[in-house]
């Protein structure tokens, strides 16, 4: 029986420039990491124009069709690894951590361990709730691979439940800290707007019609004014993909190193030769919740890690 698999079909861009094969092939397909394309291309389930085309490297195929088969893995569960966690709170019930920067939150394709769920299940030697499958037990929110900052994740089906009520009916505290280009004008003020897949480019999220997507709402306040930036609070009313990133872009003032949503805005970063920073300047500040299950009142709040700490203070007047 031959493995389950799933075909893409398209038109490679032709943007006037000379741009790698496996490059322009993750720009036309949804959800595939660069290095999962080239490893696809090179083990001969791509084609061009009905051709086999095996060279990631190839940059003469821009405006032919292709036509990419995609094995689909079959699904199975997540493996406890011992990878170390920042643990805030913990009980019976759930768990709240302070995720770094660069850790994926659950396997998916390209990142199949080293994630968050696979700490996670080493460290709650399994006890994790089941709601979200094999590959997602105790997930209930996530936040970015490049975004650090507080999580909370559910050890049981009740707690789970509960936690997902709350997160539905907007009843978590979610504050976010951004360091932006630009001096936001207003310095307060909350943006409305719908957020869902970009029409341009199909990795990117965007605002879209009122008719498209879905409602997303973010109340942001200047807290520090800084060198040709600012550091910003983001409170969330809705917890929609890269949120923050896509509404505070939207309104002309894109984050710090953000690789999708600020890569035109660099004047800052030209200016200031001794500022490299290599993510998304965002961490999720604090969190604060009713425990789904003793009703207590919990809230969390932590720092700067190391990195966004150092731009920080770099860009301080």
């Amino acid at each position: 029986m031959n493995p389950p698999q799933s075909i893409k079909t398209g038109t490679l861009a032709d943007t006037g420039k000379k741009q790698r094969l496996d490059a322009a092939l993750t720009d036309a397909v949804e959800d595939l990491s660069r290095e999962r394309v080239k490893a696809l291309i090179s083990g001969g389930n791509l084609l061009i124009d009905d051709e086999i085309c095996t060279d990631p490297s190839a940059k003469k195929y821009a405006g032919k069709n292709f036509q990419l088969t995609i094995p689909v893995p079959i699904e199975g569960p997540a493996l406890p690894q011992d990878i170390p966690l920042d643990v805030i709170f913990e009980d019976e019930h759930l768990i709240v951590i302070n995720k770094a920067a660069g850790m994926v939150v659950h396997p998916a394709a390209g990142h199949a361990d080293g994630t968050l769920v696979n700490a996670l299940l080493h460290h709650c030697k399994g006890q994790l709730s089941g709601i979200g499958g094999v590959t997602r037990p105790g997930i209930v929110h996530r936040i970015d691979k490049d975004t650090s900052g507080i999580m909370v994740s559910a050890k049981t089906n009740d707690a789970h439940q509960g936690l997902s009520a709350l997160f539905a009916a907007h009843d978590i505290d979610r504050r976010y800290l951004a360091i932006v280009h630009g001096r936001p004008n207003p310095p307060s003020a909350t943006i409305e707007g719908n957020i869902g897949r970009s029409n341009v480019h199909r990795k990117k999220m965007a605002v879209v019609g009122d008719d498209k997507g879905k409602p997303a709402m973010t109340h942001y306040t200047v807290k520090e004014w800084l060198d040709g930036s600012a550091l910003v609070e983001c409170v969330l009313e809705t917890g929609r993909t890269h949120q923050v990133r896509v509404h505070m872009s939207h309104i002309g003032y894109s984050l710090l190193g953000d690789p999708l949503y600020g890569a035109r805005r660099k004047l800052l970063l030209s200016r200031r030769k001794d500022i490299q920073f290599g993510r998304q300047a965002l961490h999720a500040a604090s969190l604060g919740f009713v425990h789904p299950i003793t009703n207590e009142k919990l809230s969390f709040s932590i720092g700067f890690p190391e990195d966004m700490q150092e731009l920080f203070m770099k860009l301080r007047i």
